[in-house]
């Protein structure tokens, strides 16, 4: 079977493609507060989509009206061209997995998968036949004869996404369901996950708050705060172009610069800094002259240099304060002249190279492209 959403085909670039969820200005409300204000949010099918944010922003508020175990206290909610608005969760094209997994101890890893169907009434030769065929789908079917507690941390969660996947639905949501899996673990479940989601063509809703695994699972990532989706984007637009300071802030790691335009020109645009001082950009037409920014530039974006770079508008002298070497890449932290510190990092792609060390005087210097400004 083809992935779900090949790589040239990204429906939502497109006009015109009817989307398979579809959220109008939903809002929930618990008393006075606000858990999920105004959202606007479409997902088409067959996507893999993430919704990041941190503890209490509403991602599993969301992701609950979604489910039917919620009802918005305003707006719309569709599912395949239907208005959920009466939909009981039983009634719904989804299944829900939880983070806790939830199996039955009692009960085998076969009974655990095959439980839905039996309780919906399929004969039993055919629950369990499903249930073999997606044990294979998730690599477990040596185990099927195994209760939950005989299996690692990475197969309940395998035995979990069978179960939930075993009824056919047609949308999946997930609640952080790599939360309890150790780091070397998570890492490789996100790819069986990817996996198993491209095979079966099922669209899946993922809630995290690890900005790692958004951006590693996700076709496209819903950004939340306070209830709001503040930018929806594929991971690579919201890591290089995110458009507020929380987002830039909240994934991975990045320098932040305040300052003010001093100049815009056609082919040039200054702005002053109170950390870097003048720094000279690419115009941008939707600031204007006297405009609070704030410059955003990402680590690997630096250059760092012993020799003054020549021909470079945005360099600034200063030394290594700290470095921190993890295999791959290097990180600095490189005090400026004027206290300023600034976080850099290189990739070490020779291994017999003369590396930048702690302490050392260096130039650090970015291209006027690098820089991302933001107006909040």
């Amino acid at each position: 079977m083809q992935p779900a959403i090949a790589a040239d085909t990204k429906p939502w670039r497109s006009a015109g493609v009817e989307p398979f969820i579809s959220v109008r200005g939903a809002t929930k409300r618990f008393g006075d507060f606000t858990a999920v204000s105004n959202v606007d949010l479409d997902i088409y099918k067959g996507e893999l989509f993430c919704l990041l944010g941190e503890s209490g922003c509403g991602k599993s508020t969301l992701l609950r009206m979604l489910a039917g175990f919620e009802q918005p206290t305003s707006g719309s909610i569709r599912i395949d061209g239907e208005d959920m608005a009466h939909v009981p969760p039983d009634r719904r094209p989804t299944n829900m997995m939880f983070q806790s997994y939830a199996l039955f101890p009692h009960m085998s890893v076969e009974k655990n998968v095959a439980y839905g169907l039996l309780r919906e009434g399929l004969k039993k030769s055919e629950a369990y036949a499903r249930a073999g065929e997606m044990l294979r789908m998730v690599k477990l079917e040596k185990q099927a004869k195994r209760k939950p507690d005989q299996l690692s941390g990475g197969q309940r969660q395998r035995v979990a996404l069978a179960r939930a996947l075993v009824k056919r639905p047609k949308l999946l949501l997930l609640d952080e369901p790599l939360g309890a899996l150790d780091k070397k673990l998570r890492e490789e479940t996100q790819f069986e996950l990817i996996k198993i989601q491209e095979t079966l063509g099922v669209t899946f809703i993922v809630v995290t708050h690890d900005q790692d695994e958004a951006m590693t699972l996700a076709t496209r990532i819903g950004v939340m705060k306070d209830g709001v989706i503040e930018q929806i984007g594929e991971p690579r637009e919201i890591y290089e172009t995110p458009n507020s300071r929380f987002v830039a802030d909240f994934i991975g790691t990045v320098n932040l610069f305040e300052g003010s335009v001093d100049a815009v020109a056609p082919d040039l645009m200054r702005i002053v800094t109170s950390e870097l001082g003048d720094v000279l950009l690419p115009p941008q037409s939707d600031l204007t002259r006297g405009q609070q920014v704030w410059g955003a530039v990402r680590p690997e974006r630096f250059a760092i240099t012993r020799a003054k770079p020549e021909g470079v508008q945005n360099a600034w002298h200063g030394h290594v304060e700290e470095m921190g070497y993890i295999g791959h890449m290097s990180h600095y932290r490189i005090r400026l002249e004027n206290g300023v510190l600034i976080r850099a990092s290189q990739s070490n792609r020779l291994r017999d190279e003369d590396p930048i060390s702690w302490d050392e005087r260096v130039w650090v210097s970015v291209a006027p492209g690098a820089f991302r400004v933001l107006s909040r």
